[in-house]
């Protein structure tokens, strides 16, 4: 990947002012409790852990984004049931980029009370998304990677634009995503339609997947808030209506209560299953490499990685 053709800085304090950030933090982490439980004492969730040094997932994470986005344009959405494991770990951060659920109930609710949230201060805003409890080796391609996939959704304000890491190993438990067609105006075919997703295949697919190109899905995303609320409206209408309703409806100060109504309510949505995967043709996909990416769910990946840290 040649990098000249993607550095597209934050350079211009108009051009940082359209970019937001949200850092998913609300997970559970079970698949990782045994590993976590032994390093900490107690069931705290994962990005709340210090498994690769001094910092947790989730203070690396805030590092990381911090290189690419204003603080108090980074929402962290978090749940209120993990409040003694997170509290000491915000410090400085203004409440109004809290966004605390009442309990977790999957991604996709995650997602859309965040969206919802930022097109209330900028409808026209730019936003990417980023899992709290993942690993890059690389901070500087990763960084090279979202610039330019920011300025993507720029030009292509009606997609979401997926960051898609090139295979190391046929990984049965990731998700997959299988390019399409190259986008006509970009060289090099950096960036692609997306054909369809292959979500955790079996380790004969996955062998086919990465003979054809196919990347692992990074849950990484950026687009024009508008793009995401759009998919969102047409894959899961009564979700979105519902976040819809309750700013509509919410007095200043009441926004705890109407949440935890809200959340009893809807049901409990993955956003990969339930939106990208039922919305392809909203979608575009970068090819990235030399990220050094690891999503560290399960405890042979997070020995993997340490392993990899102390060879270096």
């Amino acid at each position: 990947m040649n990098a000249a053709n993607l550095r597209s800085p934050c350079n211009s304090k108009s051009t940082c002012r359209q970019r937001w950030g949200v850092i998913l933090a609300g997970g559970d982490g079970k698949r990782l409790l045994p590993l976590t439980r032994r390093i900490t004492g107690d069931d705290r969730p994962k990005q709340f852990c210090a498994l690769t040094g001094g910092e947790t997932l989730l203070k690396q994470t805030r590092r990381r984004v911090g290189r690419m986005i204003l603080g108090q344009q980074t929402l962290l959405v978090m749940t209120r049931t993990h409040e003694r494991y997170y509290a000491g770990q915000i410090t400085g951060v203004p409440p109004s980029c809290l966004l605390i659920q009442p309990h977790n109930h999957g991604t996709a609710p995650a997602i859309a009370y965040s969206l919802t949230r930022i097109r209330q201060m900028d409808p026209h805003g730019l936003v990417a998304f980023f899992p709290s409890d993942h690993h890059f080796a690389n901070n500087d391609a990763l960084i090279m990677h979202i610039d330019f996939a920011f300025t993507q959704a720029k030009s292509h304000p009606e997609r979401v634009i997926l960051l898609g890491i090139e295979p190391e190993a046929p990984e049965e438990a990731y998700g997959w995503i299988e390019p399409g067609s190259p986008l006509a105006s970009e060289s090099g075919n950096l960036i692609s339609e997306v054909s369809r997703f292959w979500e955790k295949p079996s380790r004969r697919i996955a062998s086919c997947l990465m003979r054809r190109g196919c990347l692992w899905n990074s849950f990484v995303m950026v687009g024009a808030v508008g793009a995401f609320i759009e998919m969102i409206r047409h894959a899961l209408p009564n979700l979105l209506t519902g976040f819809e309703s309750m700013w509509a409806t919410t007095t200043a100060g009441a926004e705890h209560e109407a949440l935890r109504e809200l959340y009893l309510k809807v049901p409990a949505t993955n956003f990969s299953d339930d939106v990208l995967s039922a919305r392809p043709s909203d979608l575009v996909v970068i090819r990235a490499r030399g990220l050094g990416w690891s999503d560290l769910g399960e405890p042979r990946r997070v020995l993997s990685m340490l392993r990899s840290k102390h060879a270096q």
